[in-house]
Formats: C-alpha cells, sequence, structure tokens
C-alpha cells in the first residue's frame, strides 16, 4: 500500500505549542483524528492510506506527545478538561465556521465522544476505535483513588529509554503482538526520537503515568453523551483487552436501541446516544488501526459517507 504524504504544522494553541499532522488536500472534508494513551498523530498513518476517498485528515499529537508541547505544570498528571479544551482550540483554527467529522482511538475516542456531547454542534459525524469509557468507579473507591494519586505524584515517573530504533520497535511489537515489523520501525520513528545521552527516548511526558485523583462517574459521562446528536460508530476489536462489551461478537454493524437496558452495562452505554452502530474488526487488538487498516477504513469511510 502506498504511504499518502503528509506534513507537520508547528503552530501555538492555548498559549501552547501543537503539532498538527496533515494528509489529503485542503478543501476536502476535514477529518480530525485524536490519538490514544502513550501515542502520537502519526499513528493514523496506515488508516490513512487504506482510504480511499479524498479527506483533508488532521491529527494532532495530543498535550505532552510527540511534537505538542509538555504541559510546564504537569507535576499532578494530565486531565480530561484539557484534551477537551485543546480539541476545541483545534477546530476553532482548522474549521471555525463548519461541524467536522471526528474519530479517535482510545483515549482520543473517550475525549472525541465526550465533545461531541459538550459542543454538538461541532460534530458532524463521530467514530471511536475501542473507546468506550472505563469501568464505573463508585463513590466508595473515591477516597482510595485520592491516596493513590497523593502517593504517585511524590515521586517523579519515568519512562523506559532504548539503545536503538530496533529496541523501540522490539517494544511495540511486545505491546502489540500483531504488529508487522515494518510497521513497528516505521512507528518507533515518530514514536520516539534520539536524544544527547544516545539513547532513544519515547515522545512523551512521563507525566502521563501518574493516575487520576478522581473516580470514573459513568452517570455523568452518560448524562454528556445524550447530548451527542451527531450519527456515531463505535469499533471494537474481538481481540481488544479493553473491551467492555461482553456478548458482542460479530463483524457485522448492531442498531441499538435506547430502551431496555441495565444502567452500567455496555448496552446502557451504546444506548446512550441517539444515533449509534457498533462493530467488531475480528482478529484485531486494541490498535485495531494498526492491525487491520483496512477493515476499519472501511467502515470508518462507510459511516463518514453515509446520508444524513
Amino acid at each position: 500500500m502506498e504511504e499518502k504524504k503528509s506534513f507537520e504544522q508547528q503552530l501555538t494553541l492555548r498559549s501552547h505549542q501543537v503539532s498538527l499532522r496533515h494528509w489529503g488536500p485542503r478543501g476536502a472534508p476535514i477529518v480530525v483524528m485524536l490519538h490514544g494513551w502513550m501515542d502520537v498523530g502519526a499513528s493514523f498513518q496506515f488508516l490513512v492510506d487504506a482510504m480511499k476517498h479524498d479527506w483533508h485528515v488532521i491529527a494532532p499529537d495530543q498535550r505532552g506527545y510527540g511534537g505538542t508541547e509538555w504541559t510546564r505544570e504537569a507535576a499532578g498528571g494530565y486531565w480530561f478538561a484539557e484534551y477537551l479544551a485543546d480539541l476545541e482550540a483545534v477546530l476553532d483554527h482548522v474549521s471555525p465556521d463548519a461541524p467536522v467529522h471526528l474519530v479517535g482511538h482510545s483515549l482520543g475516542g473517550n475525549v472525541s465522544s465526550l465533545y461531541a456531547g459538550i459542543r454538538p454542534h461541532r460534530v458532524k459525524r463521530l467514530v471511536s476505535l475501542d473507546g468506550f469509557g472505563i469501568p464505573a468507579s463508585g463513590p466508595a473507591k473515591a477516597a482510595g483513588a485520592y491516596r493513590k494519586w497523593l502517593d504517585a505524584i511524590k515521586s517523579a515517573p519515568a519512562l523506559s529509554t532504548y539503545e536503538s530504533l530496533d529496541a523501540v520497535a522490539n517494544r511495540l511489537q511486545k505491546n502489540n503482538a500483531r504488529l508487522t515489523r515494518d510497521r513497528a520501525i516505521w512507528l518507533a520513528k515518530h514514536w520516539s526520537e534520539l536524544r544527547d545521552d544516545g539513547r532513544w527516548h519515547l515522545r512523551a511526558d512521563p507525566a502521563h503515568k501518574l493516575p487520576f485523583p478522581n473516580v470514573y462517574r459513568l452517570e455523568e459521562i452518560i448524562a454528556i453523551w445524550n447530548e451527542v446528536t451527531a450519527p456515531t460508530l463505535w469499533i471494537g476489536a474481538s481481540e481488544s483487552e479493553a473491551k467492555l462489551w461482553n456478548g458482542y461478537s460479530d463483524d457485522t454493524v448492531v442498531p441499538v436501541s435506547r430502551e431496555g437496558h441495565v444502567f452500567g452495562s455496555f448496552e446502557a452505554r451504546l444506548a446512550a446516544f441517539r444515533d449509534i452502530e457498533f462493530a467488531v474488526i475480528a482478529g484485531a487488538g486494541h490498535m485495531l488501526h494498526h492491525d487491520d487498516p483496512e477493515a476499519v477504513a472501511a467502515l470508518v469511510e462507510s459511516h463518514l459517507l453515509a446520508a444524513d
């Protein structure tokens, strides 16, 4: 598959240096893609390569990743509110007057779906790649969450370094055994950088490893998802360790009813959306856009091209 050309744009948004990666012709429909935890915008290269129609794809490196500046006051970690504000700043820059298509993977999928409920008029169509929220945490776990966070911030977190680019690729393949060697080497060049100490360092702020002090309040998340008006496609992967959707196992799109679901179940999460379909990529893991970009691209493009 031929690699589509991209370019990296550096700009200042919210008094913060941000890197945006662009593919495709200016004037084509805009698709903003948000990467996941410990990843970078360039990670969408294989998915973009597999897309058959003209799109102007824009993938920011999220705060503290890749070419985007680290948060100077990140001693306590990174917060969803900042990711949401950063996404809004990107949209203000690339499409201030018209809604865009929004595609997010994992962390990026959760940010995207929250944003689509907070600013529904700014999202035309929404796709979440293996990003369905996280397991709910009740109030009884709140004190423990704060304790864990207080303990964690007493010492600075660190990330591993590597003696070579091949070693970074080995790490990527250890994380994802389905990743081919050529893709691992390609990703390693974007996922890491050679520094003055002669070691390859991950392009990420170690503060991302810190836990959140607050619990995950599913009631609040579902209330936000209730506000999403964009037709939504959630795509899971049959071999994903992140899956919350036991009981859905085929690779066909499943229409979802908003009635008759038990609160807190995966079905209830789906039912929170007004217009949603769910599909599964068979044989793929959490990094489904690396494992089977062709299948993911076919579903994504079918959704984005569907008549409103």
